[in-house]
């Protein structure tokens, strides 16, 4: 079985209207439901080849290596993930692992983000769900249990049940945690800006914008932060709000209630806010993404939470 996912056009089509496609997907037979953009997503395959163990340690949440038409990637279990907690690193987390499914079969989706590609163990891939980013509810601070702080979404099934929509970029930094070591060193080196400019910063990822509240502050950046596009869009459009005062707006693309899409369309058709020059940080790093953001004429695309890159956007646009 090998499940492809929506093609370049029909995702720039959905984004331009607000709507995206999620793959949702259960851990466990007959349970909750889960979800990922599927423009995160490359393929669902079932995989019978070799795993390659890597680490015997009982707290890895790599799986081994597996190889996909002579790319080899790693195998992370993401039902382990739910159940890791960085507090206690050394938990053993092999009595959570993914069963094998009715069918004896190891299910595993291809995901390509930030510039990586990674094979996720899921019990069993369902279908694909269209919705509108306005029927998309911010999670943060809604989920209990062993899914607590690694949701960032959550909508509704065709049926009315609860979709949970997985911040898979915090398990990249989970399962990789020099990740962020080397975003730390990166913050090292970067150059405080003078401007006396505040820069709109909106991310629906906690860890997102704790990382970019860190780069923003180095620079020596005022800045106001909002954890989704509306959030951001209520704030620049209200009364009290000083345009001129407003250097940049750094939005990811993804995000409940109002896309980045939704929030480049605004910015960019109200004669008072056009000018503002808009910085895209996004996980979906292909050269398609960044195509779909000028198409909509933002100035920049980084990917994700790249220090370097963050503080030449922020350089070129607010330092006149």
């Amino acid at each position: 079985m090998t499940m492809a996912m929506s093609n370049i056009d029909q995702v720039t089509s959905l984004h331009k209207n607000n709507e995206l496609q999620l793959l949702c997907f259960r851990l466990e037979e007959g349970k909750d439901l889960y979800a990922v953009n599927v423009f995160k997503i490359r393929e669902v395959v079932k995989y019978d080849d070799i795993i390659t163990i890597v680490s015997h340690e009982p707290n890895s949440l790599v799986e081994g290596l597996i190889t996909i038409r002579e790319l080899t990637i790693p195998l992370i279990d993401m039902r382990k993930w739910f159940y890791y907690d960085p507090e206690t690193p050394d938990k053993d987390l092999r009595p959570y692992g993914i069963a094998r499914n009715k069918n004896d079969d190891v299910i595993v989706m291809i995901c390509e983000f930030s510039r990586w590609t990674i094979g996720v163990r899921i019990y069993e891939a369902d279908r694909i769900l269209n919705k509108k980013w306005t029927e998309m509810e911010q999670s943060s601070g809604l989920s209990k249990g062993a899914g607590n702080g690694k949701l960032v979404s959550r909508t509704r099934y065709y049926d009315g049940k609860l979709v949970q929509v997985v911040d898979i970029e915090k398990m990249l930094v989970d399962v990789f945690p020099w990740i962020d070591d080397e975003k730390a060193r990166e913050i090292e080196e970067v150059k405080q800006l003078n401007s006396s400019k505040t820069v709109l910063l909106a991310d629906d990822s906690p860890s997102v914008l704790r990382t970019m509240q860190g780069i923003l502050n180095r620079l020596g950046v005022i800045h106001s932060d909002f954890i989704n596009g509306q959030r951001l869009l209520d704030y620049l459009f209200a009364p009290t709000t000083h345009i001129d005062e407003i250097g940049a707006i750094i939005t990811d693309l993804e995000m409940p209630e109002a896309s980045g899409f939704e929030v480049i369309k605004q910015v960019k058709s109200n004669p008072r806010t056009k000018n503002i020059p808009i910085i895209v940080n996004s996980s979906m790093s292909g050269s398609s993404n960044e195509e779909m953001a000028r198409s909509l004429d933002a100035e920049e695309f980084i990917s994700k939470s790249n220090p370097l890159e963050v503080a030449s956007a922020l350089q070129k646009y607010m330092i006149k």
